[in-house]
């Protein structure tokens, strides 16, 4: 075989050499960047963050509410007792939620009302010691924000009004008068025997607006928060000056179901 023939053999097997190489590249590519196509559980994570569903919780803790008045036909009281319920949680995107439920509380406060003896040669202070316990229902509606800080632990901040409504307030007075300031106080419509505030003085629907936040660490989530009383409850006003509002506080520990 000469030379001559030996390059013409070289130059072909170098032609077909470079045919089945510009075939195999102009082939067209199945295999994706995003391969996500092949492994579904890829994007899990971020479809969990807006998936939608419904939580259930029960609730319970501590509460203390705070009746602030104007004038003194109304004293202040502090009422402290216990909150147990029941909430339902709708999960929205972008981490937020919004809750809503009913709750019940049950306090009890008391305070004293003072007046100068009437009957008394010498000055002497006389007293009505009242002991008062109040039943109510609450139904919040809450918009919770959730930030994801480690596993499952979570930190969530809170806003949103609620209606609390007055079931019952009884009022128990324990009499320390004498006989003539006792008969003034009658001729005076100030009440003297037990009797309900709420159906005598008070307006049921109680108005607040509330804000906090919390913890939570799986299906446990201990929170707090203070609700803003919106509205006058005095139910028969005499004067301008009488306005009452109820405002308060609580810490309680819920349970997802």
């Amino acid at each position: 075989m000469s030379k001559k023939q030996y390059i013409y053999i070289v130059i072909l097997l170098s032609f077909c050499v470079s045919s089945l190489y510009a075939q195999e590249s102009s082939k067209p590519v199945f295999q994706l960047e995003d391969n996500t196509f092949f492994d579904p559980d890829a994007n899990k994570e971020v479809k969990e963050q807006y998936s939608f569903g419904v939580e259930y919780r029960i609730e319970a803790g501590f509460q203390q509410d705070y009746q602030r008045a104007r004038d003194i036909t109304f004293p202040d009281l502090y009422l402290n007792g216990a909150r147990l319920g029941a909430t339902f949680t709708f999960k929205l995107p972008l981490h937020f939620d919004l809750q809503t439920g009913l709750l019940y509380t049950l306090l009890y406060g008391r305070h004293e009302q003072h007046w100068r003896s009437m009957d008394a040669v010498e000055s002497q202070t006389e007293y009505i010691h009242h002991r008062v316990l109040a039943h109510n229902l609450t139904v919040p509606v809450r918009v919770f924000y959730i930030i994801p800080v480690w596993k499952e632990l979570n930190l969530f901040f809170y806003t949103g009004p609620q209606l609390h409504i007055g079931m019952a307030q009884n009022d128990y007075p324990e009499r320390h008068l004498s006989e003539g300031a006792y008969n003034w106080l009658k001729q005076q419509g100030l009440p003297t025997d037990p009797y309900d505030r709420m159906a005598d003085e008070l307006v049921r629907a109680n108005i607040q607006w509330g804000v906090g936040g919390g913890l939570e660490w799986n299906r446990y989530r201990l929170q707090s928060g203070y609700d803003f009383g919106l509205n006058n409850l005095v139910k028969h006003k005499q004067t301008p000056n009488q306005y009452m509002s109820e405002w308060g506080w609580y810490v309680s520990f819920s349970y997802k179901l």
